[in-house]
């Protein structure tokens, strides 16, 4: 008995330190991007001004909508094409699915630093301007990987005759994909694209190689302030009440569908 309370509490404490551990210095960002000072250490009172400034600074506004830009269009053309492949190779024969899903592999356990100078190399080679379309390229290319991990091993859950069945019954393949089997399958879409947006959103090595004269994202306009702007600290806290209001809507809306649906059935 003794050995499990002493065992509890040591899980719960160290889970307690992690969760600190991450969370901690959002929450000391969030903070200090109130502070009326430029301070990072004391906490002189309640301001908005580093809000105001950041929506007054036209180089940071740039880095903001060069970002989403990127992101948004990488994460919609890399969700669709990784999904098909995906699809695809769940239909493939299996020493074709294992050498593809191998070479998929490669752009995920390679350093940034490799696919970066490779993508540029290439588009050197290939005499392409770098621009904002080599940059969205190049985050297209290394988006689509961490889509097709994120969707295989929900297709692999599927049964092959759900598919054929709906073929049977008079469905055409456009129909089977989109009334079958991509419903089966959506949460796994969700979370790839998650995924896919945010790696786009927070890359810093494959941008800082491919994107043209005068494009920047956050992460580079950041690199190259030459003293810390308080005002990123407002950026930072904005991308979190983003990003945590997304992941409500992600979690919340599926699941009053699933009570709607439910109540429905129960009326039936």
């Amino acid at each position: 008995m003794k050995k499990n309370k002493f065992w509890s509490f040591f899980t719960n404490g160290y889970l307690i330190l992690v969760l600190l551990f991450i969370y901690l210095p959002i929450a000391y960002v969030v903070l200090f991007s109130f502070n009326e000072s430029k301070s990072l250490t004391n906490f002189s009172g309640f301001s908005l001004q580093w809000y105001v400034n950041m929506f007054q600074d036209r180089t940071m506004l740039d880095s903001i909508y060069y970002t989403v830009l990127v992101a948004v269009i990488a994460t919609v053309v890399s969700t669709i094409v990784g999904t098909v492949a995906a699809i695809g190779l769940s239909k493939a024969r299996p020493i074709v699915k294992n050498v593809v899903l191998e070479v998929n592999n490669l752009p995920v356990m390679n350093p940034d630093i490799v696919t970066a100078i490779g993508l540029m190399l290439l588009f050197i080679s290939t005499k392409v301007s770098l621009s904002l379309t080599t940059l969205i390229l190049s985050h297209i290319t290394f988006c689509i990987p961490y889509v097709i991990l994120t969707v295989m091993p929900k297709l692999r859950q599927l049964d092959d005759n759900v598919a054929e069945a709906a073929l049977d019954l008079g469905a055409n393949p456009w129909q089977a994909l989109t009334k079958v089997i991509l419903p089966q399958i959506y949460p796994a879409i969700l979370s790839g694209a998650l995924i896919a947006f945010s790696m786009s959103f927070d890359d810093f090595v494959i941008s800082f190689f491919t994107a043209g004269v005068g494009i920047n994202n956050i992460s580079m306009y950041v690199y190259s302030m030459k003293r810390y702007n308080p005002s990123v600290n407002a950026l930072s806290t904005l991308i979190v009440v983003v990003v945590t209001l997304i992941l409500i809507l992600v979690n919340v809306i599926p699941s009053i569908k699933e009570r709607k649906n439910k109540h429905q059935k129960e009326d039936y």
